[in-house]
């Protein structure tokens, strides 16, 4: 038969007849052909590849339990869609000209990108290569052009802090997350709007940490000095809520009695895990991820994406902590 007639079968492509379909898989079966994939490349223009960039340390990204599950879920679904996914870690501003290299010399089809810090110059970089680049979040300040996909952080916060007002909590501080990420700076103004709207005072009542365990402990002894008064924590991350419950734990404060605390991402191996089991606001690395991906692959396609900037609605998961 003939070399278009194989490639339709090899293809799982139409107007081939069953019997030449049969006899093409037997012909594979039988010499062990596999496909070459840099030869398809060059016809098709696609790697079958995509990269999942992270401009945070590794060592961060591999303790941080949303990055966990996000990278599980990329994986996942692009194998499901037939892609091949590669990770790579940005970790310093020195990294970059080698990850716009690779990225830019036709070894992937698109990127996805985590870069949270305001003002990284790896967002903006990104913006000049030929390949579609979908963000989770922004670090760009202007999201012009940009493709991006996030949750809504600030009505996130407003659900836990009325959450606290509704139980009759008054003195809420919050422990808040890396001033120079967004959605750290987004949660917070959240729970200001709602303090305010509130008719209480904020001022003083905030203390940043860095989203991991131990930085949500020592903001929380700070806050303890502070404010001996507070009667509810909302943190900006799991993991900075475990650090507050243990610093309460230390000073002898009760979790809900004298204190209600309140996380956010809901995160499963943390938030029903602690003791007592966190309330928290849900939000899903997974589903963002996918949505990413979504997104990615309509732009590979060719489509405009109905959105640019996907907002991805929270709820509130309520436990015994508040």
């Amino acid at each position: 038969m003939s070399r278009s007639t194989a490639s339709r079968a090899l293809n799982e492509e139409t107007y081939v007849s069953p019997q030449a379909r049969q006899a093409v898989r037997a012909a594979v079966r039988d010499l062990g052909y596999s496909p070459n994939q840099a030869a398809r490349s060059l016809v098709t223009k696609r790697t079958g590849g995509v990269a999942l960039v992270l401009s945070e340390p590794e060592s961060m990204v591999l303790d941080d339990p949303y990055y966990l599950v996000a990278m599980r879920a990329a994986f996942r679904e692009l194998a499901n869609r037939g892609s091949q996914m590669l990770v790579m870690f940005v970790d310093n501003k020195e990294d970059i000209p080698r990850t716009m290299k690779f990225l830019d010399g036709g070894h992937v089809d698109g990127v996805l990108v985590f870069a949270p810090h305001i003002g990284d110059p790896l967002a903006t970089a990104l913006r000049l290569l030929r390949v579609p680049v979908v963000f989770g979040g922004s670090s760009v300040a202007n999201g012009k052009g940009l493709y991006t996909v996030d949750y809504d952080n600030t009505s996130g916060a407003k659900l836990a802090v009325e959450y606290l007002l509704a139980r009759g909590r008054r003195r809420i501080v919050t422990v808040s997350g890396p001033r120079d990420q967004r959605s750290a700076r987004d949660r917070l103004a959240g729970w200001r709007e709602t303090m305010a709207a509130a008719g209480l005072a904020w001022e003083g009542l905030a203390e940043a940490a860095d989203f991991t365990q131990t930085g949500g402990d020592i903001a929380m002894q700070r806050l303890l000095d502070r404010v001996p008064d507070l009667d509810a924590v909302f943190a900006a991350s799991d993991p900075m809520a475990a650090g507050a419950m243990r610093a309460l734990h230390s000073a002898g404060r009760r979790v809900p009695d004298d204190v209600a605390v309140i996380g956010f991402d809901d995160n499963p191996r943390v938030a029903p895990l602690l003791d007592p089991p966190l309330t928290s606001v849900h939000q899903d690395p997974g589903e963002q991820v996918r949505e990413m991906i979504e997104m990615l692959l309509r732009l590979l396609s060719g489509e405009q994406p109905p959105q640019r900037h996907l907002v991805l609605p929270v709820s509130l998961t309520t436990r015994q902590s508040a």
